[in-house]
């Protein structure tokens, strides 16, 4: 294996055995390193064209002059070092041909682990630069991991809360935890759309024999396998709470109407005493308003008895203590 790392102001050239990488850091588009690459690599011209306005997921596969096929773009990722730290959205531009692999800008810690022995030593053993961009693209999606850590161990905490106590709150918890895998699953798109473009720019090459190409597969598998699990644990949790807000809507509309039918007797009492009348039943005598009231208050018990009897009621009239519930949920 033959490396070696040629060192220049604002980008670094490492010479494998099969291809070489080409990595510049610069800030101004029209620098002198990047007007030398456009003689070292003609076919970059394109590409180099529109940086200035590849503000976004951008992936395109030419064939230049001589019949090279040539694939570049660029690609957004979200660098997370740590579970709970806020991500920074950075992007990573690329431009690869059979025998050349250009970068632009990637960030530094990528940059290091790229850098490290580990990283360079299977970047050597790649096939040739279209391997070397596959091998660059699986350590970008070790931000994605740790993305998904941090969201499922938020995901889980949810399940916790939503199980223990369904609050109005938790649905926008809820949503706030769909749009979070939204954005995760829109920046993994554009690694899989990295895949079919290989495929489509180098298809002569039969890149899904290759060791580097199957790896980056699996990974992506892995993650997409991830995301849907995730989907369907949140639409799981949103079918949960709509079937809760409903039975709770069900409770108290029948509370309601249980509570107004009971104090019926008692509303039309108040409302025939309550005329401007002199000869109303026992008015003037001392135990009228007794007789009246217990009357009053036995109708009241006698239609909440007839319907409990009737089975109107369900389980309204049965108090459940927090105990209660969990021990009836484990059942």
């Amino acid at each position: 294996m033959e490396e070696r790392d040629l060192k220049k102001m604002g980008h670094d050239v490492k010479i494998f055995d099969h291809f070489q990488w080409r990595n510049y850091n610069v800030t101004d588009i029209d620098c002198e390193e990047l007007k030398e690459l456009r003689e070292i690599l003609p076919g970059a011209t394109e590409w180099l064209d529109k940086l200035p306005n590849l503000e976004s997921n951008y992936i395109s596969a030419r064939t230049v002059a001589e019949g090279k096929q040539v694939l570049f773009g660029s690609t957004l990722y979200t660098i997370k070092k740590d579970l709970g730290e806020e991500g920074i959205e950075s992007q990573f531009y690329f431009y690869v041909e059979t025998g050349t692999l250009v970068t632009l800008n990637i960030d530094e810690g990528t940059r290091k682990m790229l850098y490290s022995k580990e990283r360079l030593m299977v970047l050597s053993e790649a096939e040739d630069a279209i391997s070397g961009l596959f091998v660059i693209a699986r350590t970008l999606l070790h931000y994605f991991h740790i993305g998904m850590d941090e969201f499922e161990l938020n995901l889980r905490k949810l399940e916790k809360s939503m199980e223990e106590k369904n609050a109005r709150t938790l649905m926008d918890k809820i949503l706030t935890a769909r749009f979070e895998l939204l954005f995760w699953s829109n920046q993994f798109i554009s690694f899989q759309e990295l895949m079919y473009a290989a495929n489509e720019a180098f298809y002569e090459l039969n890149l899904k024999d290759r060791l580097s190409y199957n790896k980056l597969y699996y990974r992506m598998k892995r993650m997409d396998s991830l995301f849907k699990h995730y989907e369907k644990e949140i639409d799981t949790l949103i079918s949960i709470d709509d079937a809760s807000s409903s039975i709770r809507g069900n409770d108290i509309m029948k509370t309601l109407t249980i509570v107004t039918s009971v104090f019926t007797p008692a509303t039309a009492v108040g409302a025939i005493w309550g005329m401007n009348f002199e000869n109303l039943p026992w008015i003037t005598t001392p135990w009228g308003f007794t007789v009246t009231m217990t009357v009053t208050l036995l109708s009241m018990v006698g239609m909440l008895l007839w319907m409990y009897f009737k089975g109107w009621t369900g389980d309204i009239l049965r108090i459940k203590t927090g105990k209660a519930r969990k021990r009836k949920s484990l059942e």
